[in-house]
């Protein structure tokens, strides 16, 4: 409660009793200061005058002594003094006779003192009475109370009444800390809600109460601040308010101090500030450290710390259980750990429990956690759920599946709807589609979208002979990032484009990569270039890897090379597995050279 007498007495006589923590620190030569000021007050109460009890009663009471400072606030009260009166319903308030102190309150209140009025405002919402309550803390708002504006405000919100804001917004201003940070909140939802008080606008005032409060020492206003800054990329800042947060004892900004040393690369700092929050029970700074000691090789260390995220309400240290046991291959107890997750509506924890049973051969079981983590908004077991009913053939609802996942940002799913948007010959969603599952990472989507991209190209120009085009179209760019990946095809298609723009090394170095990685076509392609370049040994070389992976013209060429050379049964040899191959213009004309062969051979 406060102890101190209306505006006029705050400023003129000094009876406000500073609460103690917040005395000046004093020397010697204060302490005497005040004796003998102390000396001078008590002989002026003893002749009478009110105002010198009513300032000495305030200073005793100030001090803890509350004998001394109940007689001489008595003798102030008697004599008309609303300070005085005030001060004696804290004091009684102290000694535990509530009912006593509210009358004196009363007293105040009505000779106008706006401390008391908000006294008596806290005293009747205690007890229940909350008209009462309003009646008295807007008495003392309205006369600029910050502590009655900042209760009522707080009165008014918890019964849903619009007023709130306006009584909250009045406390701000006048400094009060905590309704700066509430009010920042307030804003806050609105802006996310998308209210007519949201938006950009609401976003930035509630930053700046935010500072306000932080800057007045709120440990929770300055968690929020950083959080803003952080996610705008301020991350100095951000990391500045997280510290000062955390040293007032935020646990969450420990935390969140924490992840941004990380990200910086100073894991050891990081772990510092994770033991600090996970001592003091914040379940997501313990399971930090868990994910710490996994990648050093500590799983002891981490399945430590996930059980006491656990232990702390944090459902994320049993999925991380199930995730360590699944590593060390105790299938059993990573099962037993994601249900335990999953029955708590962890949705990662349910799909790869899913998966889990599935791997196991169970696919009914794994099927309702695949849908209950799908509904819950996991990406993943959407997706999932479209392999999963593709599997069986049911295409329309693998499609549905394949959707959901694709419109949060799955490029693989992103990919199967392309795919069926193709089959169904609607160009215009399968390129959409693509280029989200390109974008994404996709190989295939990359591959699939050049594909779509150079079946509209016009044919090209005629050029000089022997002239080189420089210029790259957009679909040769989606080749070209496949083809990075790794992706057969493309690295094919690009060498083939290379080779038309009459960069033969850029396209021997694609085709190389593709026969590499296995592609029969790329090994054929290189032999090519290769014989071309007057190579013909190691395009051989090349043609029988491409003709081993069932490559038919590749073994047309071997055939034809060994038939110049006079290896007659060896060509002979080469020209049946061409036939065998085919296609059909290859086994016919791999045929007619077989006979030859055969005849020559016969000769």
């Amino acid at each position: 409660m406060d102890v101190m007498g209306d505006k006029a007495t705050l400023f003129e006589s000094g009876r406000f009793v500073q609460p103690y923590d917040a005395e000046p620190a004093r020397d010697e030569l204060a302490d005497m200061g005040e004796a003998g000021e102390e000396t001078r007050l008590a002989l002026a109460a003893q002749s009478g005058d009110a105002e010198a009890a009513s300032v000495l009663g305030a200073m005793l009471l100030r001090r803890g002594d509350l004998d001394g400072a109940e007689l001489h606030l008595r003798a102030a009260t008697a004599a008309g003094d609303r300070a005085a009166a005030n001060n004696l319903g804290v004091l009684l308030h102290q000694r535990g006779y509530p009912e006593e102190a509210a009358g004196w309150w009363r007293i105040a209140a009505v000779a106008g003192s706006a401390a008391a009025a908000h006294a008596l405002g806290r005293h009747h919402r205690e007890r229940g009475d909350e008209p009462a309550a309003e009646y008295w803390l807007r008495q003392s708002a309205e006369q600029g109370h910050v502590l009655g504006a900042y209760a009522l405000a707080d009165l008014l919100e918890h019964r849903g009444d619009v007023g709130a804001e306006h009584w909250m917004r009045a406390a701000a201003e006048r400094g009060h800390r905590e309704a700066a940070y509430r009010l920042a909140r307030a804003l806050d939802r609105a802006a996310g809600h998308g209210d007519e008080t949201g938006g950009d606008s609401g976003a930035a005032e509630a930053e700046q109460w935010y500072r306000q409060a932080a800057a007045r020492g709120h440990r929770r206003a300055a968690l929020q601040l950083g959080a803003i800054l952080e996610k705008r990329g301020e991350l100095k800042e951000a990391g500045r308010w997280y510290l000062t947060s955390a040293k007032d004892g935020e646990p969450r900004a420990a935390c969140a101090l924490g992840f941004l040393l990380r990200d910086a690369g100073d894991s050891e700092s990081a772990a510092v500030w994770w033991l600090r929050a996970a001592q003091d029970g914040d379940g997501n700074a313990a399971n930090a450290l868990g994910a710490l000691h996994a990648e050093r090789g500590e799983p002891q260390t981490a399945e430590r710390w996930y059980r006491a995220a656990l232990a702390a309400g944090d459902d994320n240290g049993a999925y991380n259980l199930g995730l360590l046991c699944a590593e060390q291959g105790r299938t059993a107890q990573a099962e037993q750990w994601y249900r335990r997750a999953a029955y708590a509506g962890h949705r990662e924890a349910a799909n790869a429990l899913a998966i889990l049973l599935l791997q196991n051969g169970d696919t009914s079981g794994a099927e309702p956690w695949f849908s209950k983590a799908a509904e819950a908004g996991s990406v993943d077991a959407a997706f999932n759920l479209g392999i999963l009913y593709a599997g069986r053939g049911e295409d329309e609802m693998a499609l549905r599946w394949y959707e959901r996942a694709a419109a949060a940002g799955h490029a693989e799913a992103a990919l199967q709807v392309g795919i069926a948007r193709l089959r169904e010959g609607d160009e215009q969603e399968a390129e959409r589609h693509l280029r989200c599952a390109a974008g994404g990472g996709s190989a295939e989507g990359a591959y699939r979208l050049a594909a779509l991209l150079d079946a509209r190209r016009p044919p090209e120009p005629a050029h000089e002979l022997g002239e080189i085009v420089q210029e790259k179209t957009e679909c040769e760019e989606w080749y070209e990032r496949a083809a990075s990946q790794g992706h057969r095809r493309a690295q094919v298609r690009v060498g083939m484009l290379a080779a038309a723009r009459g960069d033969v090394v850029e396209a021997a170095r694609w085709y190389r990569a593709a026969a590499e990685a296995g592609s029969r076509n790329g090994a054929f392609n290189l032999g090519l270039l290769l014989a071309r370049e007057g190579s013909e040994p190691e395009a051989a070389v090349w043609w029988a890897r491409a003709a081993d992976a069932g490559h038919g013209r590749a073994a047309l060429r071997l055939a034809l090379v060994y038939a110049r050379r006079g290896e007659l049964a060896e060509g002979q040899r080469w020209a049946d597995r061409a036939v065998a191959l085919g296609p059909a213009e290859v086994s016919e004309r791999a045929g007619r050279l077989r006979d030859a062969l055969r005849e020559e051979l016969s000769a």
